[in-house]
């Protein structure tokens, strides 16, 4: 009987050890740290982590999630839709309870965001809207519109007679398309005239090739748009390149390089504004009322506005604002 008992004993042990084991192996991601029992799990994914952009937006959600003692895991597709959409799908596999998502392609990205649907997962959309807007839980960004429109406006103070300017766009960010559309309204009916419209992919080295072009086959151009800071900064190479300086040249973003170009006085004049920093922190203010069942708006704008000669100096060369 004694014998019996101990073996009884034995294989109790033995199952409870095993269950422990494979709770313990349940609760362990991929990169091997086990997950508290009431630890959060984000995912984070931006249309490409090689732009300084993302890069503090990144780092202003993580700093916000790890404070709570919660934990991101990180993405970067680099540009490549096909990559995003498998990303997400792996980060769907590790158990993610919400993910943070700016697209590469606003349409392209669908097949995702029906995989984050069927899983459950809320979405909260940042920076660029996703064309299938109902899939989102919740949208943080910038006034991209207005970003684009305070150019516009200084454009035309600068030039109120108009003349003939470029606009260097990027069709597959919808962020791009806003800000364009809101700098389009701003300079209507003014006098201006777009000679060459052009997808600079919001590259520096694509917009500086698109711009040599352009440059060649209109010697008359009194002013660049970029849909970004990196194009504007490609355009702003290009125009020393040719030694045409007195063309002007508009960048959204409010990125430091952009920032020290204005502070130099030359061709590049302004940037829309927005803040990494902001939308970082507002993302994951709405997340947390999102999985705690709180009232949240669907769309969170955040602010918008010019940097110039002016004001440079106010926000820094150095950093984002």
């Amino acid at each position: 009987m004694k014998k019996f008992i101990s073996l009884m004993l034995v294989a109790i042990l033995a199952l409870g050890l095993a269950a422990c084991n494979k709770e313990e192996k349940a609760a362990t991601d991929s990169g091997g740290e086990k997950k508290k029992d009431d630890q959060i799990v984000f995912g984070y994914t931006s249309m490409t982590q090689n732009n300084p952009f993302f890069q503090i937006l990144e780092e202003s959600i993580r700093k916000e999630v790890e404070a709570k003692g919660d934990k991101l895991i990180t993405t970067n597709p680099a540009m490549d839709v096909a990559l995003q959409i498998n990303q997400i799908e792996d980060m769907i596999a590790q158990g993610i309870d919400a993910i943070y998502l700016n697209p590469v392609d606003w349409e392209g990205i669908r097949p995702a965001l029906q995989m984050l649907k069927e899983a459950n997962i809320p979405i909260i959309n940042y920076d660029t809207e996703v064309k299938d807007f109902d899939y989102v839980t919740a949208y943080v960004g910038s006034d991209n519109k207005n970003a684009g429109r305070v150019c516009g406006e200084d454009l035309v103070k600068r030039f109120p007679n108009g003349g003939k300017i470029v606009i260097l766009d990027s069709p597959t960010m919808n962020s791009v398309n806003d800000r364009i559309a809101g700098f389009e309204e701003a300079i209507k009916g003014k006098g201006f005239e777009v000679v060459a419209q052009q997808d600079a992919k919001g590259d520096l080295e694509t917009a500086l090739d698109l711009t040599e072009d352009i440059l060649q086959a209109h010697n008359d151009v009194i002013a660049i748009m970029g849909g970004n800071d990196p194009t504007a900064l490609g355009a702003l190479a290009a125009v020393k390149a040719a030694n045409k300086t007195d063309i002007i040249i508009y960048g959204v973003d409010g990125s430091p390089d952009a920032k020290a170009a204005i502070a130099e006085g030359g061709p590049f004049v302004g940037t829309g504004a927005q803040s990494p920093i902001q939308i970082g922190v507002q993302s994951v203010e709405v997340a947390y009322k999102v999985l705690n069942k709180e009232k949240f708006e669907k769309r969170t704008p955040v602010e918008t506005f010019l940097i110039n000669k002016d004001n440079v100096e106010k926000y820094g060369l150095d950093g984002w604002q």
